[in-house]
């Protein structure tokens, strides 16, 4: 039976991973036959404000309850699934939705209802101080956020929805996308009969790879997080007959021109097509996904899964929740050069181990992460939070 189900989004100033699952879920949603109404917001208006005007719409944007609470009462959804509501929507988004009895889903796409920078990341180190306690004042004290400042407004932005405890009445399910995840923010003060895990999916089947390349591959942001640093150390003891092509671009581009200078077995691609990213993924025999913090659900390493190319990880965080070790790909100690580099060598003198975790890889992705899985289970995850909410109103 068709749904009328409302989609509500607030894009940051720059695109990234959450846009892509919002606009995935909304057509995929679309082609199931259900009526998706999107109600999207952007994080520009800030720049035309003072700091304290900017505080003040993220804590709660008086402005937009109003609106949205119309928004609701004209179009009555049968739920409401919120992918991200920091600056602009703020937790009123939430209390419209409640104020209308429209049954809410929250999408938790970061850390950031546990940790002010979003990340569980502190200098260059994973960090977890902030994880349960009712007002992160470490956080706070370390400027997390860009500043002490702006981590303050964070903090706000949650204690708002912590004081007004929206996450036990407003919010009928939050959808974590891994276990580890899961447990973090239930560590982390959600409701734990409220947390459930759906991971991302791809929108549409690239198909599996031959894999004869002969090389290993690198796709993300070049920055200090992702274990860039880590990449290019750990490649220095590799053999020049190891070869490494590094897909993206970020702070960390001058660093990887000068390895690429240095050692003839390591090429930088820069940003290339989504299509392109496929194509390299086919022919690798190896993601490297050396990333130092925790990740929620990479995109990455799902599409490296549907090609069948197994994906040598750092073992913490969402990584050790998605791979299984020497199955579907093989992990390593975090922050640790030379444990990369051994693993490198140990699988590439073992093809065969390779070959075996690519198509384990592949029907990890098949069972898990289809468009068609990730349907059922938010359709599932949307029914429940309908009969919920009937509960809490009689």
């Amino acid at each position: 039976m068709a749904m009328r189900i409302a989609i509500l989004h607030n894009f940051y100033l720059g695109t990234g991973g959450e846009d892509v699952v919002f606009h995935s879920e909304a057509e995929l949603l679309r082609l199931h036959g259900h009526n998706v109404l999107t109600y999207t917001v952007s994080n520009e208006i800030i720049q035309q404000l003072r700091p304290w005007q900017a505080a003040r719409l993220a804590i709660w944007n008086k402005g937009l309850y109003a609106e949205l609470k119309q928004w609701f009462q004209h179009h009555r959804p049968d739920v409401a699934h919120f992918h991200n509501i920091f600056f602009v929507l703020s937790p009123a988004a939430y209390q419209a939705a409640y104020d209308t009895g429209v049954p809410v889903v929250q999408t938790l796409h970061n850390y950031r209802l546990i940790c002010p920078a979003g990340q569980l990341l502190r200098q260059g180190r994973p960090c977890e101080l902030c994880v349960g306690k009712q007002v992160p004042i470490a956080g706070i004290y370390y400027g997390c956020y860009k500043n002490r400042a702006t981590t303050l407004t964070v903090a706000l932005h949650v204690l708002k929805q912590r004081w007004a405890h929206q996450w036990e009445r407003v919010i009928q399910i939050f959808i974590a996308l891994s276990e580890f995840a899961r447990q973090k923010f239930i560590e982390g003060g959600l409701p734990a009969d409220k947390v459930v895990v759906k991971p991302n999916f791809l929108h549409s089947d690239p198909g599996e790879g031959e894999h004869q390349g002969g090389y290993a591959l690198f796709v993300g942001r070049l920055s200090p997080e992702k274990g860039v640093e880590i990449l290019l150390n750990a490649w220095k003891r590799v053999p020049y007959s190891i070869p490494l092509k590094i897909v993206g671009d970020g702070p960390l581009a001058e660093r990887v021109r000068q390895a690429t200078a240095e050692y003839p077995h390591v090429e930088w691609l820069g940003h290339v097509s989504r299509s392109a990213v496929f194509a390299l993924m086919k022919e690798a025999s190896l993601l490297v996904f050396p990333s130092i913090c925790y990740e929620n659900m990479s995109l990455s390493i799902l599409e490296a899964f549907a090609t069948g190319l197994p994906v040598l990880a750092t073992n913490h965080g969402s990584m050790a929740s998605m791979i299984r070790h020497g199955e579907t790909g093989w992990l390593f100690e975090p922050g640790n050069h030379e444990a990369l580099s051994e693993a490198v060598h140990t699988l590439w003198n073992n093809p065969e181990c390779l070959r075996e975790m690519g198509r384990h890889a592949r029907a990890e992705y098949r069972k898990h992460y289809t468009a068609e899985s990730n349907y059922e289970q938010l359709i599932t995850i949307y029914k429940r939070a309908i009969r919920e909410h009937g509960r809490g109103n009689t």
